[in-house]
């Protein structure tokens, strides 16, 4: 590893889901389950590169999640990913005991706002997202994040494949070479005031911007399988393009 990695501490939000199955062998079914996390090599990848990470997983954030802002900033970087906004706003206490609790993505957008790093990943339950059930379009994040987001399916499937491409010199970028194959992507467009940094076609791929004193990063794909095709997760720059993104993010 020949590039600067930054001495910070990210929490990492997101990608992880339930599967339940039900099997039907003639006559007979039976049901069976089990519980994946989509970022491993994604967080093995930053936590070899020195940087301090605290992974909640997406069902953990409805009772796990910080209620106050300054437990926030004792992080340089939020990472929100592949999971929706339900998740943020309907903390247990609050869709089943009716208890008044904070609205965690306005804790976000605070903590933005006053100096810290925020990134969101695509995939099915980011930005609008699928069916926009991951709806940040109504929420507090729709403020900070450097993309307009879609009101309705933001998704665009790309079983063909396609490369995106470097359309803006930036550290987060630069010495990174052609870029994978990818699968899919979240449709955004990027806000007048913030920099896209690669694009397919028309549509904004990697988006970095600024709200007040803070930092933030759209990424319009996955960070894993599907979107993320497995040549990205083999890609020489994985590592780096995290790490480079990150290091821009920090305050």
């Amino acid at each position: 590893m020949d590039y600067e990695v930054k001495a910070m501490k990210v929490l990492f939000l997101g990608e992880s889901w339930v599967i339940h199955m039900i099997h039907t062998k003639g006559y007979d079914s039976f049901t069976s389950t089990k519980y994946e996390e989509g970022a491993t090599f994604l967080l093995e990848c930053i936590r070899n590169a020195d940087i301090e990470v605290d992974y909640m997983p997406g069902h953990e954030v409805q009772v796990r999640f910080p209620n106050k802002l300054d437990v926030l900033k004792k992080y340089d970087v939020i990472v929100i990913s592949d999971v929706g906004a339900n998740t943020f706003l309907l903390p247990n206490q609050t869709f089943y005991q009716m208890e008044i609790a904070p609205n965690s993505l306005e804790l976000i957008r605070q903590y933005v706002e006053e100096g810290g790093g925020l990134l969101m990943i695509g995939g099915y339950l980011s930005f609008t997202g699928i069916e926009a059930k991951a709806n940040y379009k109504n929420s507090p994040l729709a403020e900070v994040l450097p993309v307009e987001l879609s009101d309705f399916d933001d998704r665009v499937e790309t079983p063909q494949g396609f490369r995106p491409e470097v359309v803006q010199s930036h550290s987060v970028v630069d010495g990174l070479g052609s870029w994978p194959t990818f699968l899919g992507y979240n449709r955004l467009t990027t806000k007048p005031d913030a920099e896209e940094l690669v694009s397919y076609g028309q549509d904004p791929f990697l988006v970095v911007g600024q709200y007040k004193k803070g930092k933030t990063a759209a990424f319009a794909s996955d960070c894993a399988p599907h979107w993320g095709s497995l040549e990205f997760m083999n890609w020489e720059h994985y590592q780096q393009l995290w790490v480079n993104i990150l290091n821009y993010l920090k305050p």
